[in-house]
């Protein structure tokens, strides 16, 4: 499994799951148990990550730039 990003917007991490859902990737968060564990409304200091699998990962990134979720590539 490779990370796409981390987050505690759990509406941003719903948006870029639905992305990827319209893709044919599943995008699987975790760490959200534990960032709700630490006490703080916004889950706290602990960051969700976003992760597919690893054969999903170039497809994922370049449906979330095209989406604008995400900065473009360095170097281009």
């Amino acid at each position: 499994m490779q990370e796409i990003l981390r987050s505690n917007d759990p509406v941003r991490l719903s948006w870029i799951c639905a992305l990827l859902a319209d893709g044919q990737i599943e995008g699987i968060v975790l760490d959200g148990h534990t960032s709700i564990l630490v006490g703080s409304p916004n889950g706290g200091p602990i960051m969700r990550r976003l992760m597919v699998i690893d054969e999903d990962y170039d497809l994922a990134m370049t449906i979330l730039r095209e989406a604008g979720e995400l900065p473009p590539p360095e170097g281009t």
